[in-house]
């Protein structure tokens, strides 16, 4: 009631200056008047997101013996989530996706890819698969090896129906600087080009765990995956990292993880240090420590990740037709960009869909909070070890260094969605 008393207030103040305004003609009163009206349409905005829950449309992996296939069932699923009312008629569509690395085989299968292409090119929409480059070692550091990783995880054009495009170019240095309207941390978001001159954004999500983030859900795929190089650098730029002495191993499978020279081992001693002028705080290092020897210095790095993140979804989707999809299948506990993956933590759950990133990620995480742990996985191992202190979180218990709050919290205070929804069961 106080929002619809306020809102009223705002509505009488404004019709009172437009009278005096155009009575007096004051420049002073043109300016309040300009500022008022921007209040007005922000608060609108705003007030539609605590007043209406978004919709979220959901069906499980359950399928009728000779009936339809998952692929098809996805392709039901967003149709009943409204895809249709996307104007795509001749339109560039751009599906952002993870092609997965080399060597980890718990991305999404191309056949989920081809489903949503499918459904594109019923509507009209010249789809593509993208993602962008990556900061670091592995298989998708520039466009060729980025292709050739796609090729080899079985995406070709052949088999997901349409073009496969690198977001940032060859080098990950066509980018577009984005402004993020109501941005607290970044002004101007470094976006590969490719996905900004596509006239409607989809994205399609494999939900699994991450260990600084919590998990990796929507937003991080638009947020941190549409980062061009600079852009993903720009995101990791708030907190670097420490290695404990006495836990370090010596074993140096975190240097193989740094693509900046961060890390450099002492021979003598048979320990790895962070050089801190060269470490971008990736955070890549963390994952791939066995003996919780990486720790960051900022305290509040991860919440710095996941607002600036939240930020540069913002800017991907804002003034342009989108819609989101995500999956909740083989959980993995740590990155799709990891070169391995580890037993699932939780079990398949279903597929996801709405207009609305924020709430498809919310209620992605309230499924996955619902589930039974895996036996035998990283988050059921550590929830038996001697002195667990347990969160009450499946991914904090799984990787206890991680948050993933901050990310929905800042998400819902700068518009980009809502944090309420009612689930649709399909």
């Amino acid at each position: 009631s106080s929002k619809i008393l306020l809102q009223a207030s705002l509505h009488r103040i404004y019709d009172l200056l437009t009278l005096v305004s155009s009575v007096y003609q004051i420049n002073s009163v043109f300016a309040i008047l300009h500022f008022l009206h921007y209040t007005i349409e922000k608060f609108h905005t705003k007030a539609r997101y605590y007043m209406e829950p978004s919709k979220v449309y959901f069906t499980d992996f359950h399928t009728i013996a000779f009936g339809d296939g998952l692929p098809t069932k996805l392709k039901k699923l967003i149709k009943k989530a409204g895809i249709e009312k996307l104007d795509m008629d001749g339109k560039f569509v751009a599906i952002k996706m993870h092609f997965g690395e080399l060597g980890n085989i718990s991305y999404l299968r191309p056949n989920y890819a081809k489903a949503v292409a499918d459904v594109v090119k019923e509507l009209g929409g010249k789809p593509f698969l993208t993602d962008c480059n990556t900061m670091y070692p592995g298989s998708r550091k520039n466009a060729l090896e980025h292709l050739e990783c796609a090729w080899e995880n079985g995406f070709t054009p052949l088999t997901v129906g349409c073009p496969i495009l690198i977001g940032d170019g060859l080098k990950g240095t066509d980018d577009v600087d984005v402004p993020v309207e109501g941005g607290e941390y970044v002004k101007e978001a470094k976006i590969g080009r490719a996905i900004m001159d596509a006239d409607v954004f989809i994205s399609l999500t494999h939900f699994k765990g991450h260990e600084m983030t919590g998990f990796g859900g929507t937003i991080k795929n638009i947020g941190m995956g549409c980062g061009s190089r600079a852009g993903k650098k720009d995101q990791h730029s708030s907190g670097k990292p420490h290695i404990e002495q006495d836990l370090c191993k010596g074993c140096r499978k975190c240097q193989k993880e740094c693509a900046n020279s961060g890390l450099v081992f002492d021979e003598a001693a048979r320990k790895m240090h962070v050089d801190q002028e060269h470490c971008v705080g990736c955070g890549r290092c963390l994952g791939a420590c066995n003996f919780d020897a990486i720790a960051f210095d900022n305290d509040t790095a991860n919440e710095l990740l996941n607002c600036r993140m939240a930020e540069y979804t913002k800017a991907v989707v804002d003034g342009r037709p989108n819609f989101h999809i995500s999956l909740i299948v083989d959980v993995s506990p740590n990155c799709d960009c990891h070169g391995e993956n580890d037993v699932p933590i939780l079990p398949n759950i279903g597929m996801f869909a709405s207009f609305d990133p924020l709430a498809l990620d919310q209620a992605c995480v309230d499924a996955c909070l619902k589930a039974a742990p895996m036996p035998g996985s990283q988050l059921a191992k550590n929830m038996a070890k001697k002195g667990f202190v347990d969160h009450h979180d499946h991914f904090c218990n799984s990787t206890p260094e991680s948050e993933w709050r901050s990310c929905l919290d800042h998400a819902e205070k700068i518009g980009l969605g809502s944090r309420k929804y009612e689930l649709v069961v399909m």
